[in-house]
């Protein structure tokens, strides 16, 4: 299947925020809507973006209808999500993609967002939208990921990533090229998906990276993707930010992690600026990429 790519935005244009997984931070996510308006967009929030039942925006059916809503919608040109958290992986499989294929939109989201994304790519080959409105930590949109985010949504291009050395898994960076779609998102919800929500991998570039993913989770989940077999056909991996609060067990999870991905015999990149880390930034996922281990360098068209 062919990659199905999002109309480009312009400025002017409605984006809505929607809650597919947990309850965000009220005050943050309007600080957003006001930056995006400040940058010319129209923008509103689906109707059960705030609520809370447990560590879910609502209840399933709700989630699910504020997401199918703003798909559906033609004044909604983009659907961007207010967090990940969990739950999204329990709507996901209840999309409405026909409204998807007749009218696709750019997904804005990562973490728990990776599931949607992963179904949108099987049912659509919708092209996703890897990233976040990320802050700079004084309160403002760090302004190289807003520059990347804005030029994938409102212009085609290559853009060019480059591993960065302090970055944990940049150790994990081995030799060769490699060339194919760029699929993945966050390692655990990868793994949740398995058999039911993966779009085919055959030819893929594997893009990975994880919060909080403790060392005997770390161990099971990749245990998991590679025994199953859905990661045979894979040509190369890109490795994002493996992020903890304990610091210590950094090192020991980027061990295991290099531990099971060099079994798989392709090019690994690692130290790339996707994930929960500083300095993350936005990437296209789900269309053509070029990963050159020897270079340090990510490139994806979009």
């Amino acid at each position: 299947m062919q990659p199905l790519f999002p109309a480009k935005l312009k400025r002017g244009d409605k984006i809505r925020f929607v809650s597919p997984a947990s309850t965000p931070d009220k005050a943050s996510a309007l600080k957003r809507a006001d930056d995006l308006g400040r940058l010319g967009f129209d923008v509103d929030f689906g109707r059960h973006a705030f609520d809370e039942i447990d560590f879910y925006a609502g209840t399933h059916d709700e989630r699910l209808a504020d997401l199918n809503e703003a798909f559906r919608d033609p004044d909604v040109r983009a659907v961007f999500a207010t967090r990940g958290g969990r739950g999204s992986y329990r709507i996901a499989d209840r999309l409405d993609f026909s409204a998807v294929l007749r009218d696709p939109k750019p997904l804005l989201g990562f973490s728990d967002i990776t599931a949607l994304h992963m179904m949108l790519m099987r049912q659509c080959a919708l092209v996703g939208v890897h990233g976040a409105l990320y802050g700079d930590g004084n309160g403002a949109l760090e302004p190289e990921n807003l520059d990347i985010l804005l030029s994938v949504l409102m212009q085609t291009g290559e853009f060019s990533f480059k591993s960065r050395q302090e970055e944990a898994s940049s150790k994990l960076t081995t030799s060769g090229m490699a060339k194919g779609k760029l699929i993945g998102g966050n390692l655990e919800t990868l793994s949740t998906m398995i058999g039911w929500g993966l779009p085919d991998l055959n030819g893929a570039i594997l893009l990975i990276e994880a919060v909080d993913c403790m060392p005997g989770l770390t161990d099971r989940v990749l245990t998991l993707l590679i025994k199953s077999g859905c990661l045979n056909g894979i040509v190369g991996i890109a490795v994002g930010q493996f992020t903890l609060r304990n610091r210590e067990k950094t090192e020991a999870i980027i061990d295991i992690v290099g531990d099971h991905i060099s079994t798989l015999g392709v090019p690994i990149l690692g130290g790339l600026p996707f994930g929960h880390g500083s300095g993350a930034l936005t990437t296209p996922i789900g269309s053509a990429a070029i990963l050159d281990a020897d270079a340090g360098t990510l490139a994806v068209s979009y």
